[in-house]
């Protein structure tokens, strides 16, 4: 693996409340990222990026990610047109986490399944006390055959 490209090593104090970003990648060289629509502020989805992934997303200002299932990099859309423009990138203050600020391109959906959102259903205790999820409150943007074809 090549070196970072990012600051590391700052004190904590540097850390937490400095202006070098020195993001915090685990033990596998990923980090956390929260992406949010840049207007509504509604989460879209969760992803994980890797040091190159990170660098690749600031240079194009559009999301890139790694893939731990599939073992390789991806930007969000080279399928399905949903590329994620990045509006504003941010970090915790222990720098373990980022938040991408975004814009969606195509028919502004993010999830693979066909929601605007990954997060599109609520966990609920019903009556009965059964733990349960909800339906979604708005339907499908679009079918993700039509995009991905049959699986």
């Amino acid at each position: 693996m090549t070196s970072s490209i990012f600051a590391s090593g700052g004190d904590k104090s540097e850390i937490e409340t400095g202006l070098s970003f020195q993001p915090k990648f685990d033990k596998d060289g990923l980090i956390a990222v929260v992406i949010t629509d840049h207007i509504s502020a509604e989460v879209l989805m969760v992803g994980y990026m890797n040091d190159e992934a990170l660098k690749r997303t600031i240079d194009t200002c559009e999301a890139w990610y790694w893939s731990r299932s599939r073992q390789e990099y991806w930007k969000k859309g080279g399928t399905s047109g949903q590329i994620q423009k990045v509006m504003e990138i941010r970090t915790d203050c222990d720098q373990d986490a980022i938040v991408l600020k975004v814009s969606v391109e195509g028919n502004g959906a993010t999830c693979h399944v066909g929601y605007n959102s990954c997060f599109f259903r609520k966990v609920v205790k019903t009556e009965d006390g059964t733990i349960a999820l909800t339906s979604p409150d708005q339907g499908r943007v679009y079918d993700p055959k039509d995009v991905y074809g049959e699986k």
